[in-house]
């Protein structure tokens, strides 16, 4: 993979146009995305959450134009279902207890070992991936830029109501996200050896099953040449997911110069 290429994942809420709850027909959404967006659409854990991710993006221009086409599709196929789209870390005041959980395996189990931390991380966020050279530098490159994550966090913040309430918090996604294991500011890692040797134990503990339930807000991919930023809030409008987008590219470009 090229250094700095961009990728981006948007998590939206579906929306009742009248009384502007969450709904669970997050179904209808994937299935109508998936003839024009194929694999750019995916569900969630949630059925009244839906996830759109760009293509390979080679620099910020091409990003601009994909999560805005992605964000024009999901408006349009989430109108043809007579339903909205919104995008904030949570939803101000839908009970998780009365959304409907996906049918599909790896949410059952999480669902199984984790229950009502599961059932009630209803939560948004917004994940960029950054294109690296190899797994070393990359494992370098999540060392130092840890430094960073709360600053870019403070930037996207933009979930304050939980259950009806005015939490006292910019971001309380992350503070329901935390009740989740294996979340927050990961640890320094001397090595790629050592990082794999910590994943593997967990593995071998039965903790995961594989890499992806690692869910520090700032990983190495499992499966890609990438590191991926997880700790801000989906934002609500396209400029400010370019912005944060730009400037996470921005800061592992001068992390590695």
């Amino acid at each position: 993979m090229t250094m700095f290429t961009l990728g981006i994942e948007e998590e939206f809420q579906i929306i009742d146009p009248e009384t502007r709850e969450l709904r669970s027909h997050m179904h209808q959404i994937v299935e109508g995305g998936k003839t024009t967006l194929k694999e750019q659409v995916k569900a969630e854990m949630h059925q009244s959450v839906v996830e759109v991710g760009t293509n390979i993006c080679k620099d910020i221009d091409e990003a601009r134009r994909e999560v805005t086409y992605l964000r024009k599709m999901i408006g349009e196929i989430s109108a043809k279902q007579g339903l909205l789209f919104g995008a904030a870390g949570t939803h101000p005041f839908s009970r998780w207890q009365d959304q409907e959980m996906t049918d599909h395996p790896r949410y059952h189990e999480i669902v199984d070992k984790l229950q009502d931390t599961a059932r009630g991380n209803l939560i948004f966020g917004l994940h960029v991936h950054v294109g690296i050279p190899n797994r070393e530098i990359g494992l370098q490159l999540m060392n130092q830029a840890r430094y960073f994550l709360p600053h870019i966090f403070a930037l996207s913040a933009n979930s304050p109501f939980w259950l009806g309430r005015n939490t006292g918090f910019k971001s309380y996604r992350t503070k329901v996200f935390d009740k989740f294991p294996r979340t927050g500011i990961p640890d320094y890692f001397e090595s790629v050896a050592e990082y794999d040797s910590y994943i593997n134990l967990l593995i071998k503990t039965n903790c995961i099953d594989n890499g992806k339930k690692i869910w520090w807000e700032l990983r190495l991919h499992p499966f890609f040449e990438t590191i991926e930023f997880r700790i801000c809030d989906v934002p609500m409008g396209i400029n400010e997911t370019i912005a944060l987008a730009a400037l996470i590219q921005a800061l592992v470009a001068k992390i590695i110069s």
